[in-house]
């Protein structure tokens, strides 16, 4: 009797030991689907700040595009220089600040030096290749404006820069 008995409590608790594990794995299986939807959600959310980042910068490359070729045409309609060939050398110009913003955002977002991964499966640091391409756009720029015998436009100091005085 006391045999059977022991049987009965061992399979007993095997039983409640199986339900104990079915319950564990369930648990952890919720906690795994609960990481990766929060993963989901974070990725998301990165994604989102991403585009309105975007959309950002596209509205303020348009404004200063726009005031730049304002300041432009004003300075070449004061040379008397009309002509197909200066307006496009204002579109060269207006391009490379177009560029040129892109590539300071760049270098904003991924820092002069970003991490990758080799061929060898080794983490190495790579210079961006933004801050070299950024110093020739802006020699460019100045050359455009040289050979136009123009001034570069005057950026108004945003709200909160430069030098106040007290």
């Amino acid at each position: 009797m006391g045999s059977q008995l022991f049987k009965f409590f061992q399979s007993f608790a095997c039983k409640g030991g199986v339900n104990l594990a079915i319950k564990k794995n369930t648990s952890k299986a919720a906690n795994k689907k609960e990481k990766q939807l929060e993963e989901t959600v974070n990725t998301l959310e990165e994604k989102i700040r991403q585009i309105e980042n975007a959309k950002q910068l596209e509205e303020r490359i348009q404004e200063k595009k726009e005031s730049i070729k304002d300041a432009l045409q004003n300075q070449l309609i004061s040379q008397n220089k009309f002509g197909q060939q200066f307006e496009d050398m204002v579109n060269d110009y207006l391009y490379l600040v177009e560029l040129k913003e892109r590539l300071q955002n760049d270098i904003d977002i991924n820092g002069i030096r970003y991490k990758t991964i080799g061929g060898n499966g080794f983490m190495s640091y790579k210079p961006n290749e933004s801050c070299e391409r950024l110093l020739k756009t802006n020699a460019q720029m100045l050359t455009i404006l040289e050979k136009l015998n123009l001034k570069a436009p005057e950026e108004k100091p945003e709200e909160g820069e430069g030098d106040d005085l007290l």
